[in-house]
Protein backbone atom coordinates (compact mmCIF):
# COMPACT_ATOMS: atom_id res chain seq x y z
CA UNK A 1 0.00 0.00 0.00
CA UNK A 2 1.39 3.38 -1.02
CA UNK A 3 1.11 5.94 1.77
CA UNK A 4 1.70 9.52 0.75
CA UNK A 5 1.62 12.11 3.50
CA UNK A 6 -0.55 15.09 2.62
CA UNK A 7 1.09 18.43 3.37
CA UNK A 8 -0.60 20.76 5.87
CA UNK A 9 -1.97 23.16 3.25
CA UNK A 10 -3.66 20.38 1.28
CA UNK A 11 -4.98 18.67 4.41
CA UNK A 12 -6.46 21.92 5.69
CA UNK A 13 -8.23 22.45 2.35
CA UNK A 14 -9.63 18.91 2.50
CA UNK A 15 -10.87 19.46 6.09
CA UNK A 16 -12.58 22.69 5.05
CA UNK A 17 -14.42 21.04 2.16
CA UNK A 18 -15.26 17.44 2.94
CA UNK A 19 -15.59 14.82 5.68
CA UNK A 20 -12.64 12.61 6.58
CA UNK A 21 -12.94 8.81 6.79
CA UNK A 22 -11.57 7.46 10.07
CA UNK A 23 -11.44 4.23 12.01
CA UNK A 24 -11.74 4.11 15.77
CA UNK A 25 -11.10 1.10 17.96
CA UNK A 26 -12.83 -0.06 21.11
CA UNK A 27 -10.15 -2.16 22.78
CA UNK A 28 -11.58 -4.65 25.26
CA UNK A 29 -9.57 -6.64 27.78
CA UNK A 30 -10.74 -8.30 31.01
CA UNK A 31 -14.21 -6.73 30.66
CA UNK A 32 -12.77 -3.22 30.43
CA UNK A 33 -12.44 -0.69 27.61
CA UNK A 34 -9.34 1.41 26.92
CA UNK A 35 -9.64 5.18 26.53
CA UNK A 36 -6.88 7.69 25.75
CA UNK A 37 -6.69 11.34 26.84
CA UNK A 38 -6.29 13.38 23.67
CA UNK A 39 -3.61 16.06 23.28
CA UNK A 40 -4.84 17.44 19.96
CA UNK A 41 -7.95 18.94 18.41
CA UNK A 42 -10.50 17.82 17.67
CA UNK A 43 -11.58 16.45 21.06
CA UNK A 44 -8.54 17.88 22.84
CA UNK A 45 -8.57 17.15 26.60
CA UNK A 46 -11.22 14.44 26.23
CA UNK A 47 -11.15 10.73 27.01
CA UNK A 48 -11.53 9.10 23.60
CA UNK A 49 -11.03 5.92 21.61
CA UNK A 50 -7.76 5.38 19.73
CA UNK A 51 -8.10 5.87 16.00
CA UNK A 52 -7.63 8.15 13.05
CA UNK A 53 -7.59 8.62 9.30
CA UNK A 54 -7.74 5.83 6.76
CA UNK A 55 -5.11 6.01 4.01
CA UNK A 56 -5.92 5.72 0.31
CA UNK A 57 -6.03 2.01 -0.69
CA UNK A 58 -5.91 0.90 2.96
CA UNK A 59 -8.57 -1.57 4.04
CA UNK A 60 -10.61 -0.49 7.05
CA UNK A 61 -9.47 -3.45 9.14
CA UNK A 62 -5.83 -2.71 8.28
CA UNK A 63 -6.30 0.92 9.33
CA UNK A 64 -7.80 -0.17 12.66
CA UNK A 65 -4.85 -2.46 13.39
CA UNK A 66 -2.36 0.23 12.28
CA UNK A 67 -3.92 3.02 14.35
CA UNK A 68 -4.00 0.79 17.44
CA UNK A 69 -0.33 -0.04 17.02
CA UNK A 70 0.63 3.61 16.40
CA UNK A 71 -1.40 5.15 19.21
CA UNK A 72 -1.19 2.58 22.02
CA UNK A 73 1.61 0.26 20.93
CA UNK A 74 -0.21 -3.07 20.91
CA UNK A 75 -1.21 -5.63 18.32
CA UNK A 76 -4.90 -6.46 18.18
CA UNK A 77 -7.31 -8.93 16.66
CA UNK A 78 -10.52 -7.54 15.23
CA UNK A 79 -13.61 -9.06 16.78
CA UNK A 80 -16.15 -7.24 14.62
CA UNK A 81 -17.17 -3.95 13.08
CA UNK A 82 -19.58 -2.36 15.54
CA UNK A 83 -20.93 0.65 13.74
CA UNK A 84 -20.56 3.77 11.68
CA UNK A 85 -20.81 7.14 13.37
CA UNK A 86 -19.95 10.71 12.53
CA UNK A 87 -18.55 13.61 14.48
CA UNK A 88 -18.62 17.32 13.81
CA UNK A 89 -16.29 19.59 15.73
CA UNK A 90 -15.95 23.36 15.69
CA UNK A 91 -12.19 23.05 16.22
CA UNK A 92 -9.60 21.13 14.29
CA UNK A 93 -5.85 20.65 14.05
CA UNK A 94 -5.36 24.13 12.54
CA UNK A 95 -6.13 27.29 14.55
CA UNK A 96 -7.52 29.11 11.51
CA UNK A 97 -9.70 26.26 10.23
CA UNK A 98 -12.95 27.98 9.22
CA UNK A 99 -15.36 25.09 8.95
CA UNK A 100 -14.38 22.75 11.77
CA UNK A 101 -13.89 19.02 11.28
CA UNK A 102 -16.41 16.46 10.03
CA UNK A 103 -15.42 12.80 10.34
CA UNK A 104 -17.11 9.58 9.35
CA UNK A 105 -15.95 6.94 11.82
CA UNK A 106 -16.05 3.20 11.33
CA UNK A 107 -15.80 1.49 14.71
CA UNK A 108 -14.20 -1.85 15.43
CA UNK A 109 -14.31 -3.93 18.59
CA UNK A 110 -10.83 -5.40 19.05
CA UNK A 111 -8.85 -7.37 21.61
CA UNK A 112 -5.10 -7.59 22.25
CA UNK A 113 -3.42 -10.55 20.55
CA UNK A 114 -1.23 -11.19 23.62
CA UNK A 115 -2.47 -11.79 27.15
CA UNK A 116 0.46 -9.86 28.63
CA UNK A 117 1.03 -6.53 26.92
CA UNK A 118 2.08 -3.01 27.80
CA UNK A 119 0.30 0.12 26.59
CA UNK A 120 2.70 2.67 25.06
CA UNK A 121 0.83 5.81 24.06
CA UNK A 122 2.17 8.07 21.32
CA UNK A 123 2.27 11.87 21.38
CA UNK A 124 -1.39 12.21 20.32
CA UNK A 125 -2.38 11.30 23.89
CA UNK A 126 -1.06 12.16 27.34
CA UNK A 127 -2.64 9.35 29.35
CA UNK A 128 -4.77 6.23 29.15
CA UNK A 129 -7.10 4.30 31.40
CA UNK A 130 -9.31 1.24 31.44
CA UNK A 131 -12.98 1.77 32.26
CA UNK A 132 -15.52 -0.78 33.42
CA UNK A 133 -18.66 1.37 33.17
CA UNK A 134 -20.00 4.36 31.26
CA UNK A 135 -18.91 7.33 33.33
CA UNK A 136 -20.91 10.55 33.48
CA UNK A 137 -17.95 12.82 32.67
CA UNK A 138 -17.25 11.17 29.31
CA UNK A 139 -17.90 13.07 26.08
CA UNK A 140 -21.48 12.47 24.83
CA UNK A 141 -20.15 10.87 21.66
CA UNK A 142 -18.03 8.35 23.61
CA UNK A 143 -21.02 7.55 25.82
CA UNK A 144 -23.21 7.03 22.73
CA UNK A 145 -20.77 4.53 21.21
CA UNK A 146 -20.47 2.63 24.50
CA UNK A 147 -24.25 2.57 25.03
CA UNK A 148 -24.84 1.28 21.51
CA UNK A 149 -22.18 -1.38 22.00
CA UNK A 150 -23.99 -2.57 25.15
CA UNK A 151 -20.68 -3.79 26.56
CA UNK A 152 -21.45 -2.69 30.12
CA UNK A 153 -25.04 -3.98 30.33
Amino acid sequence: MLQTKINSTEYKKILENMPICCVDVVICHCNKILLVYRNNEPAKNEWWFPGGRVYKNERLEEAAVRKTSEEVGIKVQIIKMIGIYETMFDKGPFDDLKSGVHTINIYFLVKPTLENFKIKIDDTSSDYRWIDKIEENLHPYVKKVLKNLRFFV
